[in-house]
């Protein structure tokens, strides 16, 4: 990947004369935001032992060897990937003060934060429909969500994920960077590196707006859908106990994506409203990476019963192990 962004800057370098980007970090608290440093690497400290932590409980727990949980053990390596595409970095930039980032790399950061963010909501998707069938085709579910229905839908999801962003790069690479290079940001973003281009950037703008309705606006309303036909189900059921249990299922997958959604709707509405504190959005953009990471395994640990027993199992073995 970074080999082919280097190959589109080198075709531009007749008129390239910035060789690297700078990340600035935080905007506005550039003195004192190595503070920042301990609760950002505790909370990706947090987000990758809590998903091991439920990769090992699934991969151990037989009774956890379902369809619903494999998307829950995909969806923790996808958290893992995400965070690692950008709090190393962060944590250069706030530790030892390494701003410099290549252009091939940034390209490549970019390319990476977009397909993961996207992966994470196919995943959401995938959970929904499980989730649709198993509460409104309950006799059919073991022939529909099988394992091979998780491989495929998995493997769907990585390719449109692998092939959609792809464009946001290429489009960024192709830009000329010739005046400045210092990035307000602490990680490489399609508006803010696109922001520092020579060239006009209507079109990374356009084809950044079409990508969000695309794959994101797609996703959530499937996900509304599925979650219509669920609670339509459910309100039909004589049982009040029956409609309890239903609902509890999803509650945790409702949480997640409440947030996952309401987060990447007030970045963006940051970002077009052009608001006069810059931190503001910088740092809801770094939590929408690290949080949902972290949080997705607690929240599916504390409403799952299932998977706390497992996780329960899993630690008192540790312990007598030890």
């Amino acid at each position: 990947m970074i080999v082919m962004f280097q190959d589109l800057r080198d075709s531009n370098s007749s008129q390239f004369q910035v060789s690297e980007f700078i990340l600035m970090g935080f905007p506005g608290i550039h003195s004192w935001q190595h503070w920042l440093s301990l609760p950002l690497a505790l909370l990706y400290l947090l987000a990758l032992g809590a998903n091991i932590l439920i990769l090992t409980t699934i991969y151990q727990e037989a009774s956890l060897h379902q369809p619903m949980y494999n998307f829950l053990g995909i969806l923790a390596v996808v958290d893992m990937g995400l965070a690692t595409t950008i709090m190393p970095k962060i944590l250069a930039i706030l530790w030892f003060s390494a701003k410099a980032i290549s252009l091939p790399e940034c390209f490549a950061q970019m390319y990476a934060i977009h397909f993961f963010v996207a992966m994470e909501s196919g995943i959401f998707v995938c959970m929904a429909i499980d989730r649709y069938v198993a509460i409104c085709r309950p006799l059919r579910y073991p022939s529909i969500v099988t394992d091979s229905f998780v491989i495929k839908a998995t493997l769907f999801m990585a390719v449109r994920n692998c092939l959609s962003p792809i464009s946001v790069p290429i489009l960024a690479a192709q830009k000329n960077y010739c005046l400045h290079n210092q990035i307000e940001h602490c990680f490489c973003t399609n508006l803010g590196v696109t922001s520092l281009s020579c060239d006009d950037r209507k079109i990374n703008s356009i084809n950044q707006i079409f990508l969000a309705w695309l794959i994101m606006g797609s996703d959530l309303g499937l996900i509304i859908l599925s979650y219509a036909l669920i609670l339509r189900s459910v309100l039909k059921l004589n049982s009040k106990e029956a409609a309890s249990k239903a609902l509890n299922t999803c509650t945790s997958h409702l949480i997640l994506i409440l947030f996952f959604y309401t987060v990447i709707v007030v970045i963006s509405i940051t970002h077009s409203g052009g608001m006069k504190l810059p931190l503001i959005p910088v740092l809801l953009n770094v939590l929408h990476n690290v949080i949902p990471p972290a949080l997705n395994p607690m929240v599916y640990a504390l409403k799952n019963k299932e998977l706390r027993q497992g996780l329960c199992k899993l630690l008192r073995l540790n312990i007598k192990s030890n």
